[in-house]
């Protein structure tokens, strides 16, 4: 009797082991053969309508693979994907924004792509440096699912009728937009209605060889203070004179529809390109796209990644992963639906067939965008660790600059000994 009931108790063990690892299994098997892969990532409700549509022409093409989507809000999203990246239980394929792609890459969550690239995911149709948006250290993390660039949005009727010509020129300079700026004043006009701190001392930076960040994150990436004092007094004297309102009538603005290009009071304004559309449709206007002052605008501007695709540690099925990468950013009708969502597409086939199926502003966006491509720098290491500590600090400077409370050059002293801190040094 002893024997027997060993026996039965060593059948159920087995049974039940059997049962675990089938469990085990289940993210990337499944029953009847197929293989399974989980996706996820955060949107609105058009873009989990598309997306779904984009997962379903897949599957009817790959009838072997079975995708199983998971999507929230922004703030929900990471706050479920981060118990699962610490359980290493993360869906095979994750939607990244750049702020998190170092921290998720570093902490060993997220797959090296490069053994992918040209193999499961073509690049040949995109360019190097919108490929290594992704790439962190020695290893590409996240494929970029589009780009982004900053640019001048302007109203070239408002522009004219103030007797500065018909366009902004490709060339113009910050001289260009000092003087500018001074005509448009004294016909009671805003040039432009700010430009964010971070981002545009950066491109400042950039333009003149350095950089906000040092490229391991350990402190600034400029040496000099004078490129601080030259850059933020010409930002005070805009103010000043008039022509970018004070942060006291910016804080007045709650939404598009009352910034001073939608109401005609401004020329234009300075932002990222996928912001283009929403500012066009609001206002109601033939809006244009300039690039970036400079001299140095080829060293200034960079292609931001609009957010990236990435394939987990943990995934069991690395390739079909990546191969379901390549479909996304490649396949012509899938791309027909997607429209650009998530930036400009990389390929140069898939932009040229979107062309007709956009609206205007869109392809204004697609337009700038490829310009940028051959008209920019590479982007260079992402925000280190710190980085929205130093942007607050610079943005509260920024204001009191404005304000005339502290000189450039004492704000620039302070933004590095506090800076330097933030960022470990």
């Amino acid at each position: 009797m002893k024997r027997k009931s060993l026996l039965l108790v060593f059948g159920m063990m087995m049974v039940l082991l059997l049962a675990a690892c089938s469990s085990e299994g289940s993210s990337s098997g499944s029953d009847d053969g197929k293989v399974k892969l989980r996706i996820a990532w955060w949107g609105d409700q058009p873009r989990n309508d598309y997306t779904t549509k984009v997962i379903e022409m897949y599957e009817e093409q790959n009838p072997d693979v079975q995708i199983d989507a998971e999507y929230a809000s922004w703030d929900d999203y990471w706050q479920k994907l981060s118990p699962q990246a610490a359980a290493n239980e993360l869906p095979d394929i994750v939607q990244m924004d750049v702020s998190y792609l170092a921290q998720y890459a570093q902490g060993n969550k997220l797959a090296d792509l490069t053994p992918f690239l040209g193999e499961q995911i073509d690049t040949s149709n995109m360019t190097e440096d919108y490929v290594n948006g992704g790439k962190i250290d020695d290893g590409i993390y996240g494929m970029n699912t589009g780009v982004n660039a900053v640019g001048f949005h302007y109203n070239p009727e408002l522009l004219e009728e103030l007797g500065l010509g018909s366009e902004i020129p490709e060339d113009w300079t910050w001289d260009d937009y000092k003087s500018m700026s001074d005509k448009a004043v004294a016909q009671g006009a805003f040039f432009d209605t700010h430009l964010r701190p971070d981002v545009f001392f950066d491109y400042y930076l950039r333009s003149q060889g350095s950089r906000l960040y040092a490229e391991d994150g350990s402190g600034l990436g400029y040496e000099d203070d004078k490129l601080f004092v030259d850059y933020w007094s010409m930002i005070a004297e805009q103010v000043e004179k008039g022509a970018t309102p004070t942060p006291d009538a910016l804080a007045q603005i709650t939404g598009i529809e009352d910034d001073p290009v939608v109401k005609g009071e401004a020329i234009g304004i300075f932002q990222w390109s996928n912001q283009f559309v929403g500012l066009k449709q609001v206002a109601e206007k033939p809006l244009e796209i300039a690039p970036m002052p400079g001299p140095g605008t080829s060293d200034g501007l960079y292609l931001k990644p609009g957010m990236f695709f990435s394939v987990s540690q943990n995934s069991e099925q690395k390739e079909a992963a990546a191969d379901f990468l390549d479909f996304f950013m490649n396949d012509v009708e899938a791309n027909k639906l997607i429209l650009g969502d998530r930036g400009v597409p990389g390929s140069s086939e898939v932009k040229d067939a979107l062309k007709d199926e956009v609206s205007e502003a869109q392809k204004q966006v697609f337009e700038y965008v490829e310009w940028a491509e051959t008209n920019s720098s590479p982007m260079g290491a992402p925000d280190p660790a710190g980085a929205g500590e130093v942007i607050e600090l610079l943005e509260t400077l920024a204001e009191q600059i404005s304000y005339g409370q502290l000189a450039p050059k004492e704000a620039a002293e302070s933004f590095r000994t506090q800076a330097e801190g933030m960022l470990g040094q």
